[in-house]
């Protein structure tokens, strides 16, 4: 029989059932005269390009994508370029806790890199969220659709890091393409906030705060409520592109791109769509690089998203992920009992989210893989005249001197001892500081010892004469005393 008191609560909780934390969308309509947001030119000499994504995590995998960030830096810091490689870094994406460390680098650059530890990874992202499970308010909110609203993680992202910024001051400040992706519930999709997305919504992305589009990839299911985004159906006069009607047509097209479109199909023209809800991106990809299988089914010529120019420039690409998995607490595994209904549901959302990111990452690499032979053929049909006008000379012109890396950093490329401590490490806003230091240091020990990575810089020519005096300077410099790590033997160029 059921106690009394735990007969009230139920009771308590059935009543407080209808009290989930709504979120007023925040996305305006977009308003005559808008226009796009001018980026700002990118900074380097074009020939290398790297780009970066963040899985998600909690703050676990905030601090690893940090250590990324700060090895990368390390392993090519030199008199004169304190920066290093993070000069040429072109692109950052992100899901959850990694899609902080993605809108913070968007935004900041490699001048954000000796701040974000003590600035936001030891701080209580917690502060004003509502997690007590014993709490009947807070059970009862999470049962009837999550017990924090944006006003709790966003507020303090917003207080910590961003600063009231909106996509378009990121536009204006920083050359990065960003992308911050989070999961659209009704259509089962990944929900990009890029302005081709807000144009199908008939808003304006570059007045949307990037603490709430990062507060929508954080939000995990029943923990937060949706993030709301208004569709605003009839503002506009919305001109779907064409690469959008070709994939919902085109029986080739894969399957996530046909259903990428049947989303923004709905957005704008479906009476039934009147808001949009958003969860946790790792839901759908737990990687962040659906962006890139949509940039390339977009493309309109064979170089993009890359410029002619930059196509006849590059030289040398590098894209790397980092994946920091998801907390394994299964200690029911040692038991005949078990596991519980919580557990088991938690286990099957980390499942799913599992699989997709092994088969994401996989598409990702037949991607890039596609991209390298298109410029290869694009950059090899050029006259000689076309390409002296784009490149500004033919002085070691080279049309198939072109190279992609493609690299995955995770805890199980680490000792055995020191993957079973990371993955014990909460999937939670709030870490211990012995907890962020052991994610960053892990996040820059993977980087360090990375084929890929190390591939890449050897190959390039400014790196590729002083490796190993790199990698001295990458231990000396490490804040925490990272142990000596055997050398990889770089990759074939």
């Amino acid at each position: 029989m059921i106690g009394r008191r735990a007969a009230l609560g139920l009771l308590a909780a059935a009543a407080l059932a209808g009290c989930a934390v709504i979120n007023a969308p925040l996305n305006a309509p977009r308003e005559a005269g808008d226009t796009p947001t001018e980026r700002a030119r990118p900074g380097g000499d074009e020939t290398l390009w790297v780009g970066l994504a963040f899985s998600g995590g909690g703050m676990r995998a905030s601090a690893f994508a940090h250590g990324v960030v700060e090895e990368l830096r390390a392993m090519t810091a030199r008199p004169g370029d304190p920066d290093g490689i993070l000069s040429e870094l072109r692109l950052v994406t992100g899901v959850s806790g990694g899609s902080v460390t993605a809108a913070y680098y968007g935004l900041n650059g490699a001048a954000g890199v000796d701040g974000y530890r003590d600035g936001y990874l030891v701080q209580d992202g917690e502060r004003y969220m509502k997690n007590n499970p014993l709490n009947p308010v807070t059970l009862a909110r999470g049962i009837s659709g999550g017990a924090n609203g944006r006003e709790t993680f966003g507020r303090f992202l917003d207080e910590t890091l961003f600063h009231g910024a909106t996509f378009g001051d990121l536009a204006r400040r920083s050359s990065i393409t960003t992308w911050i992706n989070a999961t659209d519930v009704a259509s089962q999709t990944t929900f990009l906030f890029t302005p081709e997305t807000f144009d199908a919504l008939c808003s304006d992305l570059s007045r949307f705060p990037i603490s709430d589009a990062v507060a929508a990839s954080a939000a995990y299911p029943l923990v937060f409520s949706p993030i709301v985004i208004d569709t605003h159906q009839g503002a506009c006069t919305y001109h779907e592109p064409d690469w959008l009607t070709a994939a919902r047509h085109n029986s080739e097209a894969t399957g996530a791109m046909r259903a990428h479109a049947a989303a923004l199909e709905s957005y704008a023209s479906d009476p039934d769509m009147k808001y949009v809800k958003l969860l946790d991106g790792g839901i759908t990809d737990n990687f962040g690089t659906t962006g890139l299988a949509v940039e390339r089914a977009r493309a309109e010529a064979p170089h993009a998203p890359l410029t002619a120019r930059e196509a006849v420039k590059l030289s040398r690409l590098l894209f790397l992920v980092a994946d920091a998995g998801v907390e394994q607490p299964n200690g029911w595994t040692h038991r005949l009992k078990g596991p519980g209904g919580g557990q088991l549901a938690r286990s099957i959302v980390m499942s799913a989210m599992t699989s997709a990111s092994r088969t994401g990452y996989d598409a990702m690499r037949l991607q890039l893989d596609k991209w390298q032979e298109d410029l290869v053929e694009f950059r090899c049909g050029l006259s000689l005249p076309e390409v002296a006008r784009l490149r500004g000379s033919l002085a070691g012109w080279d049309c198939r001197d072109l190279k992609f890396f493609t690299g995955l950093v995770r805890f199980d490329d680490l000792d055995p001892e020191m993957e079973d401590r990371l993955n014990a490490i909460p999937t939670r806003l709030r870490l211990e500081e012995e907890e962020v230091d052991l994610s960053i240091r892990a996040g820059r020990e993977t980087t360090r010892q990375n084929p890929e990575v190390n591939g890449f810089l050897a190959s390039t020519e400014r790196y590729g004469t002083d490796r190993l005096s790199g990698i001295d300077r990458a231990r000396r410099i490490s804040p925490l005393g990272a142990k000596p790590v055997k050398t990889v033997a770089p990759a074939h160029p």
